[in-house]
This record gives C-alpha cells, structure tokens and sequence, in this order.
C-alpha cells in the first residue's frame, strides 16, 4: 500500500495552487485519482475548464461564494466552507480518492471560515494511503507541525505591484 502524508504549500508568494494543481496533474498521468476542494473561491478560472477535460480521473468543487480576500467574510461564506469540509471528510475518511487538494483551506481557517482543529481532525481521520495538500497563505502553526513537507513560497517580485491585473491561463 502506498504511504500517504501531508504536505503544506503556504507563504506570500505566487505558486501555491499551481504546486498543488501539477501535482494533480501528475498523478492523474499515473492513474491516481484525485478530489480538489477549492475553499473561498466560487468563481470561473480556467483550471476549471482545465480539469473537466480530466474528470474520469480528477474532481474539483468549491466551497465559496466569490471571493472575499480584500475583505470580510460573509456568513455565506462560512456556510460554503463549512459545507465543503462536511463533504471532504468522508472521501478522505473512505479512501475514495489517493490525493486529496484542500485549496486555500489556510485562509479558510485564517478568516474562520474553518476551525484549525477541524482541518487537524481531517489529517488523523484520513485513510492510510490518502495523500494530502493543504494550500494558502497563513498556515497555522500547529498544521506546520503536523505536515510531512511544508514548502514556503516567498514572494521576491510580482508584477501585480506595478499594478499588471491578474491574467487568464496565467493567474486566473
């Protein structure tokens, strides 16, 4: 049986998702099956049209309703995530998938959309051999300590100080 663990992309920087996204992308090339929760997000990108060309061997849904990041979360908003992690714990309880994306879960619990000790309790609840990945800035110290591979993205540069909006197939 394949070893499952628990990886972490968080930090300032651009990249987290788009790890998290190759990663699917690879082990669907190698026959895995793969679920992605995408937390506080509700809006079209392109990696949903992306991965619906890949649905017989990857899954995603999201639990937002927009995108409040500039500001605060509404009660819908809570009610998104918390519906989505109702409906992720039973797929990593039950083994359904090997990998399973919990995107932007760290700003879910930094807004308190999500209780950290929840995201904790999913992490001890999962099936052996169910692989991982939590993204988005804000990690909380006690998820840092529980990952087996925590990868920092620090931001350097980016165009979008110089005020470069975000770009379609680029950033959106």
């Amino acid at each position: 049986m394949r070893t499952g663990y628990v990886q972490v992309y968080t930090g300032d920087g651009k990249g987290k998702t788009t790890a998290a996204f190759g990663l699917a992308l690879r082990a669907a090339g190698a026959g895995l099956r793969v679920f992605i929760a995408q937390f506080v997000k509700g809006m079209p990108c392109s990696e949903l049209a992306a991965f619906e060309r890949l649905a017989d061997v990857i899954t995603l849904r999201q639990y937002g309703t927009g995108c409040f990041m500039s500001g605060q979360p509404e009660p819908a908003d809570r009610e998104a995530a918390r519906r989505g992690l109702s409906e992720v714990k039973p797929l990593v309880r039950a083994g359904s998938y090997d990998i399973v994306i919990l995107d932007e879960i760290n700003i879910a619990t930094r807004y308190g959309l999500i209780d950290v000790q929840d995201v904790l309790d999913l992490i001890e609840c999962r099936a052996p051999g169910v692989e991982l990945v939590l993204t988005g800035r804000y990690a909380d110290e006690r998820i840092l300590e529980r990952a087996d591979l925590v990868t920092e993205m620090l931001e350097r540069r980016h165009y979008y100080r110089q005020g470069v909006q975000a770009r379609t197939g680029i950033e959106k």
